[in-house]
Formats: C-alpha cells, sequence, structure tokens
C-alpha cells in the first residue's frame, strides 16, 4: 500500500533550546536518521516546516518542503498540514527527532491502515501520535479542533476509525521500543549520539 511519509520539523523545541532536526549524531542530523529510515520505504517524503523557518539543509532532492498552514498549534497543526498537502489518502506521520525508525513496525502500520483512518501504537495504554498512520479523514475533525483550541493530537481520534496497535505486537518487531525515542532534553541527545556512534545505518534496522 503506497503511503507518503509525513515529518514534522517546525517544532519550537522548547525544552532543548534549539532546533532538534538540526542537531547532529552519529555524524549526521537527527532529521537526516529520520529521512534516511523513510527513504528505504520507497515512499514520497514530506517535510513541514513552520513559517520563516530555513528549509532543513541536506536534504535529498526529492524531499518536499510544506509551510505549516496552521502554524503556533503544535504537532496538530503540522499533521493537519502534512495530511492537506499530501496526494496519498493514508499517510504515515512522524517527528524529526526520531532516529530510531524501524522499518518492520512502520510497514506493518501501513499494512494494516487500508481498513482504518488511523492507525497508533500503544503502549503501556500510553498512545504514540506522532509515530502513526492518519487518512485524509482525520482533516475535518483535526481542522474543527484546532479551531476550537484543543491542540492535543489524541483529541479528534474518538471521531474517525482508529486500529490501536499494542504492546504485544510492537515488541515482536522493535523490541527495545527504540522507533519511540525522541530528542526532548539534552540528556535524550547525549543519548542518541552514544546509540549511533559508529553507526553509518540506523542500528534499529
Amino acid at each position: 500500500m503506497s503511503v507518503v511519509s509525513i515529518v514534522l520539523a517546525g517544532g519550537n523545541s522548547l525544552r532543548l533550546g534549539r532546533s532538534k532536526a538540526m542537531e547532529k549524531a552519529g555524524g549526521q542530523t537527527l532529521l537526516q536518521w529520520v529521512i534516511d529510515s523513510l527513504t528505504l520505504l520507497d515512499s514520497e517524503i514530506l517535510v513541514v516546516i513552520a513559517p520563516g523557518q530555513p528549509p532543513p539543509r541536506c536534504l535529498r532532492e526529492e524531499v518536499r518542503i510544506a509551510v505549516d498552514l496552521y502554524p503556533g498549534k503544535a504537532a496538530l497543526g503540522g499533521i493537519y498540514t502534512g495530511l492537506a498537502v499530501s496526494n496519498s489518502f493514508h499517510n504515515l506521520v512522524v517527528a524529526c527527532d526520531m532516529p530510531f525508525l524501524n522499518l518492520a513496525l512502520l510497514r506493518y502500520l501501513i499494512q494494516l491502515s487500508a481498513d482504518f483512518d488511523a492507525v497508533v501504537p500503544q503502549i503501556g495504554g500510553k498512545i504514540e501520535p506522532l509515530h502513526a498512520i492518519y487518512s485524509k479523514n482525520c482533516l475535518a475533525p483535526i481542522e474543527q479542533q484546532i479551531k476550537q483550541g484543543q491542540l492535543k493530537v489524541r483529541g479528534f481520534l474518538d471521531k474517525v476509525k482508529v486500529r490501536y496497535v499494542d504492546d504485544q505486537k510492537i515488541a515482536q518487531l522493535d523490541p527495545q521500543y527504540l522507533s519511540f525515542f525522541n530528542v526532548n532534553t539534552l540528556a535524550d541527545l547525549k543519548r542518541a549520539r552514544a546509540l549511533l556512534k559508529g553507526h553509518k545505518t540506523n542500528p534499529s534496522n
């Protein structure tokens, strides 16, 4: 099944204090690690950035850039923008600071998506909405939620058809749960650099 891969790269990185996308680990930026993994899915890649944000450097020529249609509306605005701009009905959405994407897990989510508007991992009862599949049927409820000032990503999920993927299946494909490791703090960045040191390819694949 064909999807577009949407990478959210327009966040403020408040806890880190600077752009996460351009932080380097293992010789390249976090964003580049994400894009390198997504390239192996043979899907179009769309990177969503904030208005006025310089386009990320060193991207592959085939990567498209989209400017956030709802700036300042957190990840929800980025998801809306990606879905609105995408040429695909179903779309994979990930954050720019997840350098350990697992191809087996991503492919599994994509395989499940045909009959659903959202396919979302759920670990210990907690959902992972920035590592999920969304269809264009999510656009209207997301926009309604944004206009109401409600920016929690999970807020629209009760208005669409969702398939949750539980711990047991995730553990089979990604036993260390590295797919969901993201860089929010300097300590996270230090750990990512340690894990990626000496690796030329994503160590989780």
